[in-house]
């Protein structure tokens, strides 16, 4: 093959000589003879909803012969919505893509999937999947895109509980096996300004990190009214951000943003995590289980440790950035790092960075494309998540949590049963309000 040219038809044959067929193993032998012969990278969409439209676009806009074949959604409603949004006028005529992202998708009715099940019916048809569904699903969605030997993009969180980190780490281990190329989306790390900013901190720019400060603090969000003739389920589906099995709290929504480049700069997870929260406005009916503000702080192995807050409450000071403290100097905020006597290493302009959202995409596209495995951010995804999860258990409880503990959970947040009729764990009480979690009385394990 020669060099900078291989292209992905070249790539699977000759993989396929070389490892007896290992790239392909988990492809139906149809699917696997498609993939030989054609140059086309099939994408999956499994989630319909703002972000997974979103991210399909952006893989569309990826400079390569990309196609959406197959959509899915538990929600029927949610698949033509995405799809006439993915299919508007305005993302016709996009500069340095051959056609228009219109002419990129070809997903007839009989490829337009709704249901519990869905994903697997549409992971079938892809090289790519993206998996965009709320993060309680991530687990399951992401063992089954392994098993079929797809690449993946995936949204962050990667998990909701201790059992789906556990289940992400198995498929990534056996992605990394199968040299399948998984992104998450934590979009800084493909965001240029926090690439050279955290290159120089883990380079000793600010010397040995003592101290780590990392924020996510804003108004409220969206919320959906309950519609009549509405089961439980999916009621707790169409307002799945306020509800732990579906979401994990914002803190591990949201949050784990901030937490996870927290990691990235130590090169490192925390051992332990202690912290308080609760609701202070979300008190109604609507605002189902979890608390509006947390407060975390995390300790690593080294001694130092990580400050963390994350707020949803209106009226407030909104602030989402990290810093970091060290022994010859400091990290302020993102771009920013200064000596201990004031003297200016970095200060970075991000306005000519392009965007983070869509860089991840090209450059997963292009690594496919080229037949190269570049990308494995599952396992560093699993681990910013249960960071996440791990100070969620210690503001829930009110006491320490240790990341063993944490990991080796056996409480399962998801459902016994995954139909419209069946009923969540958390059910609300005759006065309509859910339980939420008490410190002092809320168990971690």
């Amino acid at each position: 093959m020669q060099q900078n040219k291989t292209t992905r038809r070249n790539f699977l044959k000759t993989s396929t000589v070389l490892t007896g067929g290992a790239m392909l193993s988990g492809l139906p032998l149809a699917q696997a003879a498609q993939s030989l012969v054609d140059d086309t990278i099939k994408i999956a969409l499994i989630g319909c909803g703002g972000r997974g439209t979103g991210a399909a676009v952006q893989a569309l806009l990826a400079n390569q012969n990309v196609k959406l074949v197959a959509m899915a959604d538990v929600f029927r409603s949610k698949v033509d919505k995405a799809y006439k949004n993915i299919t508007a006028e305005d993302l016709q005529d996009v500069a340095g893509v051959e056609g228009s992202v219109k002419s990129r998708v070809d997903v007839p009715e009989e490829r337009k999937f709704a249901g519990f099940d869905a994903y697997k019916k549409a992971i079938a048809l892809a090289d790519v999947v993206i998996l965009a569904t709320p993060p309680g699903f991530r687990p399951a969605h992401f063992e089954e895109s392994v098993k079929q030997g797809k690449h993946v993009f995936m949204e962050k969180p990667v998990a909701v509980d201790g059992p789906g980190i556990r289940r992400v780490l198995a498929a990534a281990t056996e992605a990394k096996r199968r040299k399948l190329n998984v992104v998450v989306g934590f979009q800084r790390h493909y965001q240029e300004i926090y690439r050279q900013w955290i290159d120089k901190i883990q380079n000793g720019a600010i010397g040995e990190i003592i101290t780590s400060r990392v924020y996510w603090n804003m108004g409220a969000l969206w919320i959906h009214p309950r519609q009549e003739n509405q089961t439980e389920m999916e009621y707790q589906m169409d307002n799945w951000y306020y509800f732990n099995w579906l979401c994990g709290d914002h803190i591990v929504e949201q949050h784990v943003h901030n937490l996870d480049v927290g990691n990235w700069a130590k090169q490192a997870y925390p051992i332990r995590a202690h912290g308080s929260g609760g609701r202070q406005v979300r008190i109604g009916k609507e605002t189902g289980e979890i608390f509006d503000h947390h407060n975390v702080e995390f300790e690593y192995a080294d001694g130092s440790r990580m400050f963390s807050q994350c707020r949803q409450i209106p009226g407030t000071k909104d602030s989402v950035t990290e810093g970091f403290h060290g022994t010859k100097g400091t990290a302020p905020m993102p771009g920013k790092i200064l000596t201990s006597k004031g003297k200016t290493l970095l200060d970075y302009d991000a306005k000519k960075d392009p965007n983070p959202y869509q860089v991840e995409h090209d450059e997963l596209f292009a690594a496919i494309a080229k037949g190269e495995y570049k990308y494995a951010d599952a396992e560093n995804a699993a681990k910013s998540t249960l960071t996440a999860i791990m100070g969620r258990l210690a503001t829930y409880s009110g006491q320490v949590v240790e990341w063993d503990a944490a990991l080796n959970s056996q409480t399962v947040l998801m459902p016994e049963m995954m139909d419209w009729n069946a009923s969540p764990r958390v059910l609300p009480g005759p006065d309509g309000i859910y339980p939420c979690a008490v410190p002092g009385v809320f168990k971690v394990i």
